[in-house]
């Protein structure tokens, strides 16, 4: 199984960046707009339309606020097995780190779904960055262990 990793640093309150990945069914106007186009909730699961036209269907699988931490999964009939965690931690000068894993099956799916992680880490500092005069920097760790 390949396992992804990005360590994204974010210019903002840890609370708030919280508050916007917690909101699962506004994942297209709050955490990665422009990445994501649309998105509606069914259920337990959102059907998600990406800028490359793709839809996927994401269940969550747990929101727990104590840790910070969303976990959802994709259910599609081309991946086998697609399982993804969200973290927020504090991090110095107020700002947060948003540790985002995805552990996938095909591997050969892998190399699309680390780029398509790295330009969503982009969104999501972009739209929560605290200010436009802030560089967010961006600390991807991709690690694919196949």
């Amino acid at each position: 199984m390949a396992s992804i990793h990005k360590d994204i640093i974010i210019d903002a309150n840890p609370a708030d960046v919280w508050d916007a990945v917690r909101d699962f069914g506004a994942v297209h106007t709050r955490l990665v707009p422009g990445f994501v186009l649309d998105s509606k909730l069914d259920g337990d699961a959102r059907i998600v339309t990406f800028s490359n036209g793709m839809v996927a269907r994401e269940l969550l699988v747990d929101c727990d606020d104590a840790r910070r931490r969303l976990v959802y999964a994709v259910i599609s009939e081309r991946i086998k097995q697609h399982s993804a965690s969200v973290q927020v931690s504090a991090e110095a000068g107020g700002r947060c780190r948003l540790a985002w894993t995805v552990d996938v099956l095909p591997h050969d799916i892998a190399p699309y779904m680390n780029a398509q992680m790295d330009q969503a880490a982009l969104a999501m500092q972009k739209a929560l960055a605290r200010s436009a005069k802030v560089d967010p920097v961006l600390r991807p760790i991709a690690r694919q262990n196949v």
